[in-house]
């Protein structure tokens, strides 16, 4: 006999369908720890938690944890960038070697900005991997893409740049503001709109951080699964878009390091809560202002929202399209009716979107890791909640 898990928080009248479909993802999809939250109308509707922050099941996720949110971390980069570019510090069509001489080695002295941040730059991996002694420093990596020659002709093709994303836009990001990007982050958006969400920290939030727990790897002689094969193939460019360092290879639980935590990834190690990530996106859904002050400017996010790359990615190989870093909803996979949702997704489940058009932000974390169904592209948990939530906006 299973025991149902208990849900906390808040859930107000009207929303009762999206607490419900979030406590289904425990009793169906065996979720271990998760939170929800979601803002409408500048308002917070729902904000609820539950499960446990550890696989051992001795760890009760509480209202302040925070966990790694892969990949939805590079809407927070992007926020960075966008900010820069509303300053009028960072032109999207100039070339990078603008803001990083160096970058311009290896034929890439016409790569834009905006091809950067659109996935259309043809840097998704580097020719050698990282030393593992050295996987999680910043120069490493930023050096070896100045040096590294395009995969394919930048502007010609788009393909999802999923860890050299974040290296690529925040090495333009420091060399700009003379600021790391979790830096920047902290101070220009994170600490004065007061989003709990983090880009490098210390051991002093070890004690709220849930720990992750991998998908198991499908069995591909059963299961027709694209992208888990060439996630596996070593002589793939999307293996060589993942696998930056043996690191990620010899140990799958790299992410509960305290290396991890501490290092500054901005494609992927961001830590946070669905909260934060609600908060965001809420006031992104609404013109950009949160608590009276403009985190970006209408303008500016009606321009990260024009669509950029769209149709097969050279790299996922199934079809995504983005903005100026934004995963923007496609019809191949739509969360939205209106197809209105910006924002990120990151492996293994969590989520982080807004919808202007419904004027919601939303944000999801979980420490169970899923992978994506491989039909219809979709973590098995999301359909229920997002359909739960347009019910009741």
């Amino acid at each position: 006999m299973t025991t149902a898990t208990e849900i906390h928080g808040l859930c107000k009248p009207g929303y009762e369908r999206v607490r419900e479909a979030f406590a289904r993802n425990f009793e169906e999809h065996g979720e271990v720890g998760a939170a929800l939250s979601l803002v409408v109308d500048s308002e917070t509707v729902v904000d609820l938690w539950g499960g446990h922050a550890d696989g051992a099941l001795t760890r009760p996720w509480e209202e302040d944890t925070i966990v790694n949110t892969f990949s939805t971390t590079k809407g927070v980069t992007t926020v960075c960038a966008l900010r820069l570019i509303e300053q009028g510090k960072l032109d999207v069509d100039a070339p990078v070697a603008t803001y990083w001489p160096e970058f311009a080695a290896g034929g890439k002295e016409d790569i834009t900005v905006r091809q950067l941040i659109s996935h259309r730059a043809g840097l998704p991996g580097i020719d050698a991997m990282l030393p593992v002694e050295k996987a999680y420093e910043w120069e490493p990596l930023s050096e070896a893409l100045a040096v590294q020659k395009p995969h394919w002709e930048p502007g010609s093709k788009f393909g999802y740049h999923a860890i050299t994303f974040g290296a690529l836009v925040g090495e333009v990001i420091r060399r700009i503001s003379g600021k790391s990007v979790g830096t920047f982050w902290r101070e220009e958006i994170a600490e004065p709109f007061g989003i709990d969400f983090h880009l490098g920290f210390g051991e002093e939030l070890d004690d709220r951080c849930a720990t992750m727990i991998p998908a198991p790897l499908p069995d591909l002689s059963e299961v027709d699964h694209p992208l888990a094969k060439a996630m596996l193939d070593p002589t793939s460019l999307t293996f060589k878009a993942f696998m930056i360092t043996p690191l990620m290879m010899v140990n799958p639980l790299y992410m509960n390091s305290r290396e991890w935590r501490a290092a500054e990834v901005p494609a992927a190690n961001g830590h946070g809560s669905a909260r934060a990530l609600a908060r965001l996106y809420g006031a992104l859904a609404t013109g950009g202002t949160l608590d009276g002050a403009s985190v970006l400017k209408q303008e500016t996010i009606e321009l990260a929202t024009q669509t950029q790359s769209q149709g097969e990615d050279a790299i996922l190989l199934f079809p995504m399209r983005f903005g100026l870093g934004f995963l923007l909803d496609i019809p191949e996979f739509q969360i939205s009716p209106n197809g209105t949702v910006f924002g990120h997704a990151g492996m293994g489940g969590s989520f982080g979107f807004a919808d202007p058009e419904a004027k919601y932000g939303v944000g999801y974390v979980m420490n169970k890791m899923m992978l994506p169904d491989p039909e219809n592209r979709e973590d098995p948990r999301w359909r229920g909640m997002f359909d739960a939530i347009y019910e009741s906006v």
